[in-house]
């Protein structure tokens, strides 16, 4: 494969937007359908929710995700991919078939 000679500044975006920490992983997350908040911090445990907060606001920022508030007693928040994010988890979830096959315990 060559070299490009530039990088697109989209290319630079989204790469350092899905290489933060735990923000792949919540998409792949959310790839399994809506989560409640709790339910995201549970699945990934060594996530803090303070890190977790900010990666949902971050990811709400650039459309992947949004916030939906169920008007129910007591009222339940949860967080779903929207179509862009569905899109880039597409690319992110064959992350796990090649993990299983290189990534030792």
């Amino acid at each position: 494969m060559s070299e490009p000679k530039d990088l697109c500044p989209k290319v630079g975006k989204s790469f350092e937007l899905i290489g933060k920490r735990w923000t792949g992983l919540i998409i792949y997350v959310l790839l399994g359908g809506p989560k409640r908040f709790s339910e995201i911090h549970s699945t990934i445990p060594d996530l803090s929710k303070r890190v977790l907060t900010e990666r949902m606001k971050e990811l709400e920022e650039h459309g992947i995700v949004v916030r939906h508030v169920i008007p129910e007693r007591p009222i339940r928040t949860e967080y779903l991919l929207t179509k862009k994010g569905t899109e880039l988890g597409k690319i992110l979830g064959p992350i796990s078939g090649w993990a299983e096959e290189w990534i030792k315990d």
